[in-house]
């Protein structure tokens, strides 16, 4: 009877007050996203609140872009063994230790991770609270402890992994990326459900650490890059074993015994199956905004996320909204550039938008696929014939050559006056590349400004010079600049 009348008197006691906290600035979520727009208020000397309710870094950190990187790192390590003939080197299979690869994954965290803790931003003066957050009006966010009121709020919640409503699936074990990277097995055969950047990434990268994989997308694999791209590197993982069956719509999963089977239907109703051991979801991601309470601030959202503007305001004017919270590009840079628009904008006034910059994409199979502004059908659709293209292949570039990794090309789409509008590359080191037509683009330089350097050879960055070059071959190598080039050599 004592233990009752002590949970009796417990009962009896108030609820605990929350502490009360005036702030310049509150953030909800630790992603890139929240942590640049933590860093910038906090070290201009502003109160910065700074809500987590899950692991500080965010997806990106945690389940997306370092641990995926570190297994593609570890795949590409592993078909180095099998590709050695072309150096004269005998071919081999790679000894694959999953533990020791997931081991490798997590320590790449690890490492990573410090840069991102709420020490690091403890020392920087933010008030970090690791608490789920919600609106309890348009100018308080509460959490279990604390009620925070500012000047301006901040939503920085990121996305999560898109789960389809397939018959079937929530009755059989699936994976995404948020629970990928901590298999205790390697996959044996691994069904992969989309062929976006995440799905044909993780996908090659465990074929070639030992799984069986096939990819199902119900349209195109890859469908945002340009085709060409798309087909090479299609092309590539389908040589290391890949299976892609591209036009095949999951309707249905189930599961007999150890294996998974997908049912999957094409447009014209024909029926066929995928089986595999494991089962990953990569279909799309899903900003997070349900459980903010976000009707009580009077925001508007959807679900592509909250609704904004090109300044990143919301429907209530004291609160902003950035990264892939705010419906937009889906990219952890994109997260960061809006933590620094915020920052200009919200704070110092500036007129910096989230479109005032171009934002790059890689996406980071073996060869890679850059771009930047508009596909060549984007730009056709705009300019139509009078659009320009110039290309240049890695099948002439030197430094490719003596690596005898020379599968791809670099597009630069430009308009008829010679602005950059966009560029694709696709091969080894694309994403790397790219940036030099991204300094180019955010600084208004034309193609004759890109052409304009002298490129260290052999470098396959070299292409990017070659591509811009290609835009003079139809003005100066012409029979009139022939002739008036054979006028002028024989002047002193």
């Amino acid at each position: 009877m004592a233990g009752f009348e002590k949970t009796e008197a417990m009962a009896a006691q108030p609820p605990k007050q929350r502490e009360k906290i005036e702030a310049d600035v509150c953030i909800i979520g630790a992603g890139s996203g929240g942590l640049v727009t933590a860093y910038g208020t906090a070290n201009l000397g502003l109160k910065t609140v700074l809500f987590e309710k899950g692991e500080m870094g965010g997806d990106c950190l945690n389940y997306g872009c370092v641990p995926s990187k570190a297994l593609i790192a570890a795949g590409k390590a592993a078909q180095r063994f099998r590709d050695g003939t072309r150096y004269g080197i005998a071919a081999a299979d790679p000894q694959i230790e999953w533990a020791k690869v997931r081991g490798h994954v997590h320590g790449v965290i690890e490492t990573i991770a410090p840069v991102d803790s709420q020490e690091r931003y403890e020392g920087f003066g933010v008030r970090v609270i690791r608490e789920h957050a919600r609106f309890a009006d348009p100018n308080t966010v509460v959490s279990a402890s604390v009620e925070v009121k500012a000047r301006r709020f901040v939503i920085a919640t990121g996305s999560g992994p898109f789960v389809p409503p397939i018959p079937g699936l929530d009755s059989v074990p699936y994976l995404t990326n948020e629970t990928v990277f901590n298999l205790d097995v390697l996959p044996e055969s691994l069904i992969v459900l989309g062929a976006g950047p995440i799905g044909m990434e993780l996908g090659q990268s465990f074929q070639r650490l030992g799984s069986k994989v096939t990819i199902v997308e119900a349209a195109k694999a890859l469908g945002r890059s340009e085709p060409e791209a798309a087909k090479i590197v299609i092309e590539a993982m389908t040589h290391e074993g890949v299976e892609l069956l591209e036009g095949w719509k999951a309707v249905k999963v189930a599961r007999a015994g150890d294996r998974i089977i997908v049912s999957l239907q094409d447009g014209s109703g024909q029926m066929r199956e995928a089986q595999g051991t494991h089962l990953l979801v990569a279909v799309g991601r899903r900003a997070h905004v349900h459980g903010l309470d976000l009707e009580k601030a009077g925001v508007e959202y959807d679900n592509r996320g909250v609704k904004t503007g090109a300044n990143l305001r919301t429907s209530n004017p004291k609160v902003w909204a950035v990264g892939d919270a705010a419906g937009k590009e889906q990219f952890t840079h994109a997260a960061g550039w809006h933590g620094s628009v915020f920052v200009r904008r919200a704070i110092f006034k500036q007129g910096s938008r989230a479109d005032s910059l171009p934002i790059p994409h890689v996406t980071y199979t073996e060869p890679e696929i850059a771009g930047i502004g508009l596909t060549e059908a984007e730009g056709r659709r705009i300019h139509g014939d009078a659009l320009r293209i110039t290309e240049w292949k890695f099948h002439e570039n030197d430094r490719a050559i003596a690596e005898r990794a020379k599968e791809g090309f670099m597009k630069l789409v430009l308009s008829p006056k010679g602005v950059i509008l966009g560029a694709t590359i696709v091969g080894e080191g694309a994403g790397d590349i790219i940036q030099m037509v991204g300094l180019a683009m955010s600084n208004k330089l034309k193609v004759g400004q890109l052409y304009n350097f002298i490129s260290p050879y052999p470098t396959r960055a070299e292409i990017v010079k070659r591509a811009a070059g290609a835009w003079y071959t139809p003005v100066v190598f012409t029979p009139t600049m022939k002739t008036l080039a054979g006028v002028l050599s024989k002047l002193p």
